[in-house]
Formats: C-alpha cells, sequence, structure tokens
C-alpha cells in the first residue's frame, strides 16, 4: 500500500506512520479527556535571561505530548518546570501557574519530593545507580518506606514488566546494572521511575543516544505506557514526534508559538514558523 504524501505550503511532509497496534488519538478523543496538567501564562528567567515567555498550554491525561524546536528554545527548561527540578538551579525564578489535577504545583506549601514520586523523570543520558538491577528498581520504594522483600520484588517485577524489560533480566536481577546495554539501561531507568507509582512521566529526549533498534523499543514503550499514565517528552526528532505523540507543541526562543493534534501540526502548520521548522529550513 502506498503512502500518501500530505502538502503544507511548498514542501511536502509525509503523514505519521503509525502502526496498527499503535493508537493516537483523535481531536474529539484528546477533547474529552481530562486535563492532567494546565499550564497558565508561565514565564520562567535563569538570572536576568527570559528563558520561557507566557506558556500557556494543556496537556491530557493518559496521552503523550511532544516538546520540539531547536536547542536553547526552551522545550527542556519547561518540562523541569511541571516537576520543579528547575529549583535546584541557583538564580532562577518562575511566575504564572502549573496546575497537576486542579493543583498549582508552585505553591510554598507544595512537598516538592511528593511532586516528583506524582511527576517522575526520564533523561536524555540512562543514569542508573552503581548497584544491582533490583536494587535500581527497589531504590524508591525503600526509600519510602517499604522494606518487605517479598514487596519490592514485586514492585520490582510489575515495573521491569511495564518496561518491557523483564523478560531480559528477571534471572540476573542481582547483576550489576552497569552491565546491561544502553538501552537496556534505558528502560531500567524507566522501570526504576515507575516503580514510585508517578501519574505523569517527564522523558527528556530518552532516545536520542540509543540505536535505532533501541529507539524502536523506547517508542513502543511509550505507547504501552499511555495507557496508565500521561507522558510528556522533549524531541529533536521529528519523525518521532509524530510516531508517538498525541499532541505536539512547538517551541522558539522561549515561546510556545503552536500547539495542537500532531497529525495537523505535521500536514497543517498554522504558522509559517513552525511550517518553517518541521519542513527543516532552519533548526
Amino acid at each position: 500500500m502506498s503512502e500518501t504524501v500530505l502538502q503544507t505550503g511548498p514542501v511536502a511532509i509525509k503523514p505519521p506512520n503509525i502502526e496498527k497496534d499503535r493508537h493516537v488519538f483523535t481531536a474529539d478523543e484528546l477533547a474529552a479527556k481530562l486535563r492532567k496538567i494546565s499550564v497558565r501564562e508561565l514565564d520562567f528567567y535563569y538570572g536576568s535571561n527570559h528563558a520561557l515567555q507566557n506558556i500557556t498550554l494543556e496537556i491530557p491525561e493518559k496521552s503523550v505530548t511532544a516538546l520540539i524546536g531547536p536547542s536553547g528554545c526552551g522545550k527542556s527548561t519547561f518540562l523541569r518546570c511541571l516537576n520543579r527540578m528547575n529549583d535546584m538551579i541557583e538564580g532562577t525564578r518562575i511566575s504564572g501557574e502549573v496546575l497537576l489535577d486542579n493543583q498549582d504545583i508552585l505553591g510554598p506549601k507544595v512537598d516538592v519530593v511528593d511532586l516528583r514520586k506524582q511527576v517522575g523523570m526520564v533523561f536524555q543520558k540512562s543514569n542508573p545507580f552503581p548497584k544491582s538491577i533490583f536494587e535500581n528498581v527497589s531504590y524508591g520504594p525503600r526509600v519510602a518506606g517499604i522494606q518487605k522483600h517479598n514487596e519490592l520484588h514485586a514492585i520490582a517485577e510489575r515495573s521491569l514488566k511495564q518496561a518491557a524489560l523483564w523478560e531480559e533480566v528477571k534471572d540476573r536481577l542481582d547483576d550489576p546494572a552497569l552491565q546491561l546495554s544502553g538501552g537496556q539501561q534505558q528502560r531500567l531507568c524507566i522501570a526504576r521511575t515507575l516503580a514510585t507509582n508517578p501519574e505523569v512521566v517527564l522523558m527528556d529526549e530518552p532516545a536520542s543516544a540509543l540505536d535505532p533498534a533501541s529507539t524502536a523499543r523506547i517508542e513502543d514503550l511509550i505507547f504501552e505506557l499511555k495507557n496508565n499514565y500521561t507522558i510528556v517528552i522533549v524531541t529533536h526528532n521529528m519523525q518521532q514526534a509524530a510516531r508517538v505523540s498525541d499532541q505536539t507543541a512547538f517551541f522558539f526562543q522561549g515561546v510556545l508559538i503552536e500547539s495542537g493534534l500532531t497529525t495537523e501540526l505535521f500536514t497543517n502548520p498554522v504558522r509559517k514558523k513552525t511550517e518553517d521548522y518541521i519542513t527543516g529550513r532552519f533548526g
């Protein structure tokens, strides 16, 4: 079956090639979902550098939102605002609202440790602890007070299965995590994040350092995870954004230029700057 090509302006853009078992939401399906995160008039500063300017964005529950844009455009900064990871950087300040289930996470009384359990994060470079595979996954629950081995083992098994890693490591849970391949290490880091029972999973270019086969496994995993989690992913890869996300937000120089249903943004963008970026004229 030949692949159609949709025309946007002078440059043809291929629509997302979604496999039959990979369901992306339609506009009506996405609109019917509850808003898990609502960002309103968000401004963020690194010292005097106005890194994010008046960002407003709705993120539906149990869906995948991709953040795209050239390097330095603010997408990773925005991602870290969603679980206050930027609090760890000296000299930053933030204004506006970030509502998680209608509760503003920027308030002074918010328990940031609890917030980061609810909103977990997977980084660009896999960063397993220099411990065993089992200790990596059970670390978060153990810190949270779970000490019984059978409970920790059940959590580790569940999380590794969710991360599509269990079958590969179930017979060597006591082996060092650093002996795993790069792709396995990244899936282990995803399992470690899932072990604390988050509701939202943030992913900052989770496949950028991986080979094509490992990248495909991470993308398959994202489709599985969105059945239970709200996922926000930063990616430089336009094809990846088109493949895995339900909605896409395009950032440029700290400004949210355009957001919307991924299939529409990639085939019929409203803004000329969005079209220029996704067709490769800059970035």
